[in-house]
């Protein structure tokens, strides 16, 4: 058996988590790339993505387009009839980006 990675255990470690207290709620999944962020609301339970919103289509991969990210993920959330979320952190370290986007989605109105 193959050992994983730091950060793929890091990551089933924030799944396994999530699940337990979860309670049914769609969860907030971030991915970090050296280039974008992305985020998704999904309906786990449905398997379907509820809400979505990336850097892609705009430049600037710093702390301030992932904010801008969170008040995007937000908005679309409010449109999806979205309020409370698990967030979903990944392997990724709650800090920086990250946490930019996070704090923004809060302010945005989405509840974690």
């Amino acid at each position: 058996m193959a050992r994983l990675s730091l950060f793929d255990r890091r990551r089933r470690r924030v799944r396994t988590a999530l699940r337990a207290r979860a309670g049914g709620r769609p969860r907030l999944s971030v991915h970090r790339s050296g280039k974008h962020i992305y985020a998704q609301i999904i309906d786990d339970a449905q398997g379907r993505t509820l809400a979505a919103a990336s850097t892609l289509g705009s430049k600037g991969t710093n702390v301030d387009a992932a904010a801008q990210v969170g008040k995007d993920i937000a908005d679309a959330a409010k449109k999806a009839g979205v309020t409370t979320v698990v967030f979903d952190r990944g392997g990724f370290l709650f800090h920086g980006r990250v946490k930019a986007l996070a704090d923004a989605a809060r302010e945005g109105g989405l509840e974690f």
